[in-house]
């Protein structure tokens, strides 16, 4: 019978089939209440996944920074099948996390604009409610072409890849190419916030097609997301732009250009007394 070690040095010994919650609840059950993923020999996987063989076996909870990473790249994927469902025909390229956050870069059909991310907020809560188990799927190249024969930037993503290294996360209707891993369902996302909307070429050239890029944040709970976004506004509050305008220091105009400053009468006196 194969066994897996933990990081205090206990050996647990799984049978055939056993899967990475498994032993997550015979560690103890608050410990898998809070898993997101696990780590076995270093790799993190799905909690769904099977740990034949054994291994270095650690639970991975949505307070670490992996974790964290983890729940972000889910609730990235929340983001785009929100949109999806919003705006049918649009194509999904790439949605990574990113530091506080994550993005999603998308060709969506129809005209976004930062009024639109309550709307998507809203129907990405339904998602959460529906708690859609997130499925891993390993699928052919062959299958993954077929997949995506209507999205020209997932197949030219799939025709880098190789048969045996492809696979695809199922949430409901929804899926997308992706390595993973994910939270076990969509009722495990935490708290998250939609932030702003830009354009981004897709693969960063100015040659290719302009893309409708997301920003969010996520976080484990709605008071970690709450004490994250009032330090973005204490930073606003500090930023010298917004000082300078508002003590009437300096402007900025576009026929100069955004960063070059045009100092005004206060601004003007300040600049020769400092010099």
């Amino acid at each position: 019978m194969a066994s897996v070690k933990l990081p205090d040095g206990k050996q647990l010994e799984i049978e055939p089939g056993k899967k990475a919650r498994d032993v997550a609840e015979k560690i103890g059950k608050r410990l898998a209440r809070d898993a997101v993923v696990a780590k076995l020999d270093g790799r993190l996987i799905d909690l769904d996944a099977p740990l034949d063989g054994g291994g270095d076996f650690e639970v991975v909870t949505g307070d670490s920074s992996e974790g964290l990473e983890v729940l972000r790249h889910s609730t990235a994927h929340a983001m785009a099948q929100a949109i999806v469902e919003l705006y049918p025909g649009s194509k999904l390229t790439l949605g990574p996390p990113i530091e506080n956050g994550f993005f999603y870069d998308i060709e969506v059909a129809g005209r976004l604009t930062d009024e639109d991310l309550p709307r998507i907020e809203e129907r990405m809560r339904e998602i959460v409610a529906r708690d859609l188990p997130i499925e891993r799927e390993e699928v052919s190249k062959a299958e993954a072409e077929d997949f995506y024969v209507d999205n020209p930037y997932k197949t030219e993503i799939v025709e880098a890849l190789e048969d045996g290294e492809i696979t695809v996360y199922k949430q409901g209707d929804f899926f997308d190419l992706c390595r993973g891993p994910h939270v076990p369902s969509t009722g495990r996302l935490g708290a998250f916030k939609l932030q702003n909307i830009a354009g981004a070429y897709w693969r960063g050239d100015e040659k290719n097609p302009m893309l409708t890029r997301v920003y969010g944040t996520a976080w484990p709970t709605e008071k970690e997301l709450k004490a994250y976004l009032r330090r973005l506004e204490e930073a606003r509050a500090r930023d010298h732009r917004k000082i300078g305008k508002d003590l009437e220091l300096f402007a900025f105009s576009p026929d100069t250009g955004a960063g070059i400053p045009l100092f005004l009468p206060k601004g003007e006196m300040l600049r020769h007394l400092m010099e």
